[in-house]
């Protein structure tokens, strides 16, 4: 028996701010989108990978999810390292920068966090 991967789910409050985050960070735009009277669903991809970034919005939650230590993380690779965490700078979203390793984390407007790493 074989599985192929799929994707990968966090849930956050403002599926807009959210959308807009991730297409100006990371490139990631919505692939398909439906929403029921209980949430609003949106798959992100890169147009490269069939792994995808499935977004979802609980309506009417209105308190922040509990990240605990943000021991949990989604990596994304980059060719030009510099040009990203340029980039990531200027939008005020760098969480943390490990030099020794030559990677960095970003945070999300709900505080997940995306390790950038080299390709």
């Amino acid at each position: 028996m074989q599985f192929t991967f799929k994707h990968t789910n966090i849930n956050v409050l403002d599926i807009e701010k959210s959308l807009a985050f991730y297409e100006e960070a990371l490139g990631l735009t919505v692939q398909r989108r439906f929403s029921t009277p209980d949430f609003t669903i949106a798959f992100l991809g890169d147009g490269a990978s069939a792994h995808e970034l499935e977004v979802t919005c609980l309506h009417g939650r209105c308190e922040p999810y509990d990240l605990e230590d943000n021991e949990i993380h989604i990596a994304f690779g980059v060719a030009d390292m510099e040009a990203a965490k340029k980039k990531h700078k200027e939008m005020g979203c760098v969480a943390y920068e490990n030099h020794d390793m030559g990677i960095y984390f970003i945070e999300d407007p709900d505080g997940y966090w995306m390790e950038i790493v080299p390709e």
